[in-house]
């Protein structure tokens, strides 16, 4: 018995995300490297079925994407029910070169979330994915080291998003830490010092 309580406040107290399967088109250092860099987030549907979490999804995604992939993602929806165009054409405006769409699952379990998501890029020109990963996690609503982050969130989005903005933070930053970098030019970089994210 107390061996399967260790076992068990073991699996609790590392509640990370697996990421199950991520995968890079075979020729983006020749093709999307140089080419898709600018995006706009996606969520759909709307994770645990509430509007303002899947904000917090697009914007956690937006802003982890800018200052840790390199890209430059300046816009982040969160659209309701399931996506009647997989590639995404339709949001590809302005200057957007690809579409970085997260396709979540996440319900309260406990103290917590479980939560698992299916996350693509696709490139505007033809909808083609460049990359994709699936992950899946159940992490604790209150933890400690995510306290400022949680203030920050629920300060832009309300108190709602609370329970929910560790969780996400954790899953989709392991989710996006497989993403490639994209090549930057000096316009790019002088677009991203501009962003200021």
């Amino acid at each position: 018995m107390k061996r399967l309580v260790l076992v068990l406040g073991l699996a609790l107290l590392s509640g990370c995300a697996t990421v199950k399967r991520s995968q890079l088109r075979p020729d983006y250092e020749s093709v999307d490297k140089t080419r898709v860099k600018r995006l706009v987030v996606v969520t759909q549907p709307l994770p645990d079925g509430k509007q303002a979490v899947g904000e917090l999804w697009s914007l956690v995604a937006r802003r982890y994407v800018n200052q840790n992939r390199d890209f430059i993602a300046k816009a982040n929806l969160a659209l309701v029910g399931n996506p009647a165009d997989t590639s995404f054409r339709g949001l590809c405006t302005d200057d957007a070169e690809g579409i970085l769409w997260l396709s979540p699952d996440m319900k309260p379990q406990g103290k917590g979330m479980e939560a698992a998501v299916k996350a693509q890029l696709l490139r505007c020109s033809d909808g083609q994915e460049v990359w994709s990963a699936e992950a899946a996690g159940s992490w604790a609503s209150e933890d400690k080291r995510y306290t400022e982050l949680t203030e920050q969130y629920t300060g832009e989005l309300g108190a709602e998003v609370a329970p929910y903005v560790a969780p996400t933070f954790r899953l989709l930053s392991a989710t996006l830490d497989t993403l490639p970098r994209p090549q930057l030019n000096d316009k790019d970089v002088e677009d991203k010092i501009e962003l200021g994210e």
